[in-house]
Formats: C-alpha cells, sequence, structure tokens
C-alpha cells in the first residue's frame, strides 16, 4: 500500500509515454482520385494521444488523492509526480501542438517553403511546464493555491483540441487551423503556466461555502456545459478557471525571495 500512490503516478507516466507513440505513430495512405496519386495521413492515432492524456489527468488526480488519504506523502512520490507531469502534460501537449501547427501550414500555398523553425514554437510549451513543476515543487506558496496555471490543466486543454477538431463543433475546428491563433494559444499557455497569478487549487481544505464557492461554481459551470459544448467545454472550463481565479483570487501571494 506505501507504493500505490507512486504506482498510479507511473501509471501517469505510461499513459504519457503511450500518447507519444500515438503521436508519432501515423498511418499514410496512398489514394488515388481522378487518376492523381495522393499521399493520406490517418489522425486517429493523434485522438488515441488525446485519450491518453485524460487518463493521465485521471491517475495523476488519484495519486495525489490517495497518497494523502493513506499518509504515504514523501519527497520522493513529489519529484516522480512532476516527472510524470513533464511527460504527459508538457512533451506531448507540446507535440499536438506541433501537428496542429504543421496541418495547419499544409493549407498553405507555400507549404514546401515552410521551416521546421515555424513549427518550432509548439516546443516551448514542454519547456514552460518543466520550468513551472520544477519551480512548483521548491516553492512553498503552493499548499493552498497555485502560482501560476498548473500543468494538467494545459495538457488537458490541448488534448481536446483534436477531438475539437474531429467532431468541429461551432465549427471551431476552422480557427485551430490558423497558424497565428495557435502561435498566440503557444504564448499565452507558457505565459499563464509561470505567471506570479494565484490560480485556484481544486482541493477542498474545508467544507464552508465563502471559501469553496469559486471551486463549486467552477465545478457546476463545467458540468453544465459538458451536455452543451461537448469537447469545447474543455476550453470553456478553462477560460472560467482564469476567470474565476482573477476574478476571486484564492490567496496572497508571499514574496520569499
Amino acid at each position: 500500500m506505501k507504493q500505490l500512490s507512486n504506482v498510479l503516478t507511473l501509471g501517469n507516466l505510461f499513459c504519457g509515454a503511450l500518447a507519444i507513440i500515438f503521436i508519432l505513430y501515423t498511418p499514410q495512405y496512398i489514394a488515388t482520385f481522378n487518376g492523381i496519386d495522393y499521399t493520406v495521413t490517418n489522425p486517429a492515432p493523434v485522438y488515441w494521444a488525446s485519450g491518453m492524456v485524460v487518463l493521465a489527468g485521471v491517475l495523476d488526480f488519484f495519486d495525489g488523492l490517495v497518497a494523502r488519504w493513506l499518509g504515504i506523502q514523501s519527497p520522493m512520490g513529489k519529484e516522480l509526480d512532476s516527472l510524470a507531469d513533464v511527460v504527459s502534460f508538457g512533451v506531448v501537449p507540446g507535440m499536438i501542438l506541433f501537428r496542429l501547427l504543421r496541418s495547419a501550414y499544409m493549407q498553405q500555398p507555400d507549404v514546401f517553403d515552410v521551416s521546421y523553425f515555424n513549427l518550432a514554437p509548439a516546443l516551448l510549451l514542454p519547456c514552460f511546464a518543466a520550468y513551472r513543476l520544477a519551480r512548483f515543487n521548491l516553492d512553498t506558496r503552493q499548499s493552498h493555491f497555485f502560482i501560476g496555471v498548473p500543468t494538467p490543466a494545459v495538457g488537458l486543454l490541448v488534448a481536446s483540441f483534436p477531438l475539437i477538431m474531429l467532431y468541429n463543433s461551432f465549427n471551431l475546428a476552422h480557427w485551430l487551423q490558423n497558424i497565428w491563433l495557435l502561435y498566440i494559444i503557444i504564448g499565452l499557455l507558457c505565459y499563464l503556466m509561470v505567471a506570479e497569478i494565484p490560480m485556484i487549487s481544486l482541493k477542498f481544505k474545508s467544507l464552508g461555502l465563502a471559501e469553496n464557492w469559486p471551486r463549486l461554481l467552477l465545478l457546476l459551470l463545467a458540468i453544465i456545459s459538458i451536455p452543451l459544448l461537448h469537447y469545447a467545454a474543455v476550453p470553456f472550463a478553462f477560460v472560467c478557471y482564469v476567470i474565476l481565479s482573477l476574478v476571486a483570487p484564492p490567496g496572497r501571494i508571499i514574496n520569499n525571495e
């Protein structure tokens, strides 16, 4: 039982590694149309990668819950959790954004002139995620709230993009093929992860309504949005999370430097 939380954390890492395999494994087929051969890429593995990130998020939630419930929290578990998170919620989302940027550039007439430098900004996401996680392990101010958006929230947001494009809810697929919007999303997410902004933690420390109303409101909005927005409920909940954290700051940041 002492290793149960670590097993869940390693399950999180396993899902992240499997998601990377899904993203890299993109079978290509030759299709003939009007006598012309076209190379067609099967996008299904990317959708499976999104599912793996969601499963990693579930395991990431329960590993901390189990550790607190059994009283088996340890420095090793904390470090292991961050190592798993940087893969599942840093590297994998970065690779998803890399694929989305590549797909967006494929729509351009000068696609063959596109350099990999145009796609490289997607790799900033895992870099900022690693920085955010390393700082979290050293920061003693984040026991009741987060400073900066947590990496799992960013990972789940990006993981929803392929699924939104698959079902094209509210014609959002068109916007996720916009190169400049993708660059803005990358820059904004990188900033939010390291920004000195207090963000709501979903851990309930007490049952008081005065302390927990932002959490309860966020959960209520997320639940209501699911049948209405489907996969678009994820970015909606993310935006609500950031707005609620700004409107009702969960704590006062203490500068220990």
